[in-house]
């Protein structure tokens, strides 16, 4: 096999003291074990927050409050009929009421998220809806002490028939309540009204879209496991009789052909959930590669250019590995003479750039596989998209006597 810029898979010293067939054992032992169980330490499972109240100390939320907000004392000032010349001293003096209710609401709501958090979503929702209500009523107080005069455009004569007897009589049919605690309880009440009925809107929405985010999330992360634990058994088998045929005349190698396929179907088996390096599926390929550079021998010509490729960009695990798979597969296996296969990598913008080249069989050369249904490509795609969205893209060509594969990904060093 001719390999350009392709490492040894490992290098260690043989411990001779021990009998010849032990390490290839053991190592069979391990790969088996590895592979019926997985590896807890590449399945750690990110940190879910089961909390249905999303996080209003973040930016994005704070301003959809204030934008719910404003729309809300739109209503409200435009809900009443009238003259339309007071309107924009009413909706100043709304406007500035509902965002002191609603900033302060949120400012209290991102303090107490701990503890929200310790109580469970029933409790946690009950909580929330009260302390919006306490927030809405002590600064309705507030502003009716500081102010001392009628504001949310409530004027005078609006406010007089409260203070009639049939509106509101004391018990025992003595006087009414006197003009300024009519307009006070009016006050207070509309504010803790319209405040219960916008929360408790708000609260169930919330609840509805955890809900729907959370079978989402369910749904995707079992498609992406199920695309990510897709090898084809071919590979299995071919490996296994590379490492067979290796095991009497040297074990050494056939143990590191176990570790590497072990490293395989780790990253297999793994969480799909939990974004790799770069670097980290480079590697995997290497290892992949050099079980197959094995079996096909001098057949199998690599090159890589990936020099340039920074180790510490995310992408889904095995993103890389079934495309090598395909040009092998389809590409170079059928040739009697071989093949190239190259690997080139660039970083242009902030865009990641990967491709395969692989020589494909001449027209007169009968193919002994099947032409494939491009199962893996289709994988590939989807989970691209789920990882990176639509920023992410695969594109494949077939020329005369080559087969091109590009995929491109932003360059992230954190998961999305």
């Amino acid at each position: 096999m001719s390999i350009k810029g392709f490492p040894s898979a490992r290098t260690r010293t043989p411990d001779y003291s021990m009998p010849i067939m032990e390490p290839s054992r053991g190592a069979l032992a391990r790969f088996w074990m590895e592979w019926m169980v997985g590896n807890d330490k590449h399945s750690a499972k990110p940190q879910k927050d089961h909390l249905f109240l999303p996080d209003f100390c973040t930016i994005p939320m704070v301003y959809s409050v204030v934008v719910v907000g404003e729309l809300l004392a739109f209503i409200l000032v435009l809900t009443p009929a009238g003259s339309a010349g007071g309107r924009w001293t009413q909706l100043a003096l709304v406007s500035l009421f509902v965002q002191w209710v609603g900033l302060s609401s949120t400012a209290l709501l991102c303090a107490s998220r701990r503890w929200l958090e310790s109580l469970g979503n029933v409790a946690a929702g009950f909580a929330g809806y009260i302390l919006v209500l306490l927030v809405t009523g002590m600064l309705s107080e507030a502003a009716y002490w500081l102010v001392q005069q009628p504001i949310l455009g409530i004027e005078a004569p609006a406010i007089r028939p409260l203070g009639e007897t049939a509106y509101w009589p004391l018990q025992g049919g003595g006087p009414s309540l006197d003009h300024d605690t009519a307009r006070h309880l009016n006050f207070l009440l509309r504010n803790l009204a319209i405040s219960a009925i916008v929360s408790a809107v708000a609260l169930r929405y919330l609840y509805i879209h955890h809900q729907w985010k959370a079978r989402l999330e369910s749904q995707t992360e079992a498609r992406i496991q199920a695309l990510q634990s897709r090898i084809r058994p071919h590979f299995l088998f071919n490996s296994m009789n590379t490492i067979a045929s290796f095991i009497h005349s040297q074990p050494e190698l056939a143990e590191t052909v176990v570790e590497d396929l072990s490293d395989l179907f780790r990253a297999s088996l793994g969480d799909a959930r939990v974004p790799v390096s770069l670097k980290t599926e480079l590697e995997l390929c290497h290892r992949y590669l050099h079980i197959e550079g094995l079996r096909l021998g001098d057949r199998l010509r690599i090159e890589w250019r990936t020099d340039t490729l920074p180790d510490d960009a995310l992408l889904p695990a095995l993103s890389l590995q079934p495309l090598l798979e395909n040009a092998l597969y389809h590409g170079i296996e059928p040739c009697a003479d071989g093949g190239l296969l190259e690997i080139h990598g660039k970083v242009d913008n902030k865009l990641i750039s990967l491709s395969i080249s692989n020589s494909c069989p001449t027209a007169d050369i009968p193919a002994p596989h099947h032409r494939g249904n491009r199962m893996a490509q289709a994988n590939i795609r989807e989970r691209l998209a789920l990882f990176f969205g639509p920023q992410a893209t695969l594109r494949c060509e077939a020329r005369a006597a080559e087969y091109r594969a590009e995929f491109c990904f932003p360059y992230l060093q954190e998961a999305p």
